[in-house]
């Protein structure tokens, strides 16, 4: 991560939905897309949404095939940090699900979020169907209609081809909470949506 003292490992391992979920259970659940700078954070805040099944990291928008974690970070193949959220929507709604994307990000500001900086960690909305791209293009006009922002730098993209991260990434938070914690506060996160959104989220 930018500005941090310590380096996160790289391996590669690439896993289907199959892995995370029974397939009966998972033909029953949608998917979703979001870019929200580290992928560590936003799984966290995804997860702890009631509809929410499961939450992995990955990377997704960029030129090349099948990067690692070593790669994306340097900033050179167009691919974001991202996590794609499985969601039953019986419990919950995508309009919902962006309503939680946006109090969980900076829109404010391009090509970084928080302490990190670089298109790899940019805000993005990755639609998957029609539908998607509707009430997302409506959330984000909704927002700037607020009047709260000048300007907002999150675009609304078609999703691409999504590659699950490393396996040690996959709930960081959970497996790593000294590490994760220390992370957190010292990029600002939570200060930063104070600031953005007028609360810190838990």
């Amino acid at each position: 991560m930018a500005w941090v003292v310590w380096s996160r490992n790289t391996a590669t391992l690439l896993l289907g939905l199959s892995g995370f979920l029974p397939l009966a259970h998972a033909k029953q659940l949608e998917q979703a897309i979001f870019a929200g700078g580290c992928f560590w954070c936003m799984e966290e805040a995804f997860e702890k949404i009631g509809g929410v099944k499961s939450v992995e990291s990955g990377y997704t928008g960029g030129r090349t095939s099948a990067p690692t974690y070593e790669q994306v970070s340097q900033g050179n193949t167009g691919h974001v940090e991202v996590v794609r959220v499985h969601y039953d929507p019986r419990q919950i709604s995508y309009s919902n699900l962006l309503k939680a994307f946006w109090t969980n990000i900076d829109p404010t500001v391009e090509n970084r979020q928080f302490c990190d900086v670089g298109e790899q960690y940019r805000s993005a909305i990755f639609y998957l169907n029609e539908q998607q791209h509707r009430e997302a293009k409506q959330s984000k006009e909704q927002l700037l209609g607020t009047g709260k922002f000048k300007n907002i730098y999150t675009t609304v993209e078609a999703a691409q081809t999504f590659y699950v991260a490393e396996e040690y990434h996959q709930d960081f938070y959970r497996k790593n909470p000294l590490r994760y914690r220390y992370y957190k506060t010292t990029c600002g996160r939570e200060n930063r949506l104070n600031e953005v959104w007028g609360y810190t989220p838990k």
